[in-house]
């Protein structure tokens, strides 16, 4: 864990590859929105192109998005600990998820997390308490909660700190190990 920066505008750091299914677009939408409302923040593409991925992004359109100003596209990055110490906020509005690490990498680095209603990503995040979800595929509802956070610091660490909290009770190594192991145990015994 580490404290988030308090110089210049907060940062909101997307950690994914480049894909539609990832909520990308959607990602940069809620981006446009709160930039034209004055929200003074950053917003960050972090991850590498998927090349010949169907749902992939085309370089073109991200290089517009750069222009406009909108946002930055820092590519791939192997020093994500690095990455999450410079942002506030973590955005993962993607469609689909297994386990995301990126959402429990956040949560250990101590950072408000805003991420979508699905699978996955709720099993990582408990909405209002450690992180705040949203509906899949709506920008409108992923630039509100982004705002949330962003205007209200005393909000963002508490979400911060319940995050890191739910990260260290629930994903630590050692209890996913118990885990495990309890669950084996139960189906050996009957």
């Amino acid at each position: 864990p580490a404290p988030e920066p308090t110089q210049g505008p907060p940062l909101v750091v997307m950690p994914a590859r480049l894909l539609r299914d990832k909520g990308t677009r959607e990602f940069v939408e809620a981006a446009r929105a709160l930039k034209r409302e004055g929200i003074a923040a950053r917003f960050a593409l972090v991850g590498g192109e998927d090349v010949g991925n169907p749902a992939g992004i085309p370089r073109s359109e991200v290089d517009a998005w750069v222009r406009e100003g909108v946002v930055e596209w820092w590519g791939h990055r192997s020093d994500m600990p690095e990455v999450l110490r410079q942002s506030n906020v973590v955005c993962l509005p993607s469609y689909r998820e297994g386990m995301p690490r990126a959402l429990l990498e956040a949560a250990a680095m101590q950072r408000a997390i805003v991420t979508t209603d699905v699978a996955g990503c709720r099993d990582a995040v408990d909405h209002g308490r450690c992180g705040l979800l949203v509906p899949a595929k709506d920008a409108v509802a992923l630039g509100a909660a982004l705002k949330e956070v962003l205007l209200n610091r005393t909000r963002r660490e508490a979400l911060a700190d319940a995050a890191l909290r739910h990260a260290r009770a629930n994903f630590s190594e050692t209890g996913v190990l118990q885990q495990h192991l309890a669950l084996y145990e139960s189906l050996l015994v009957k």
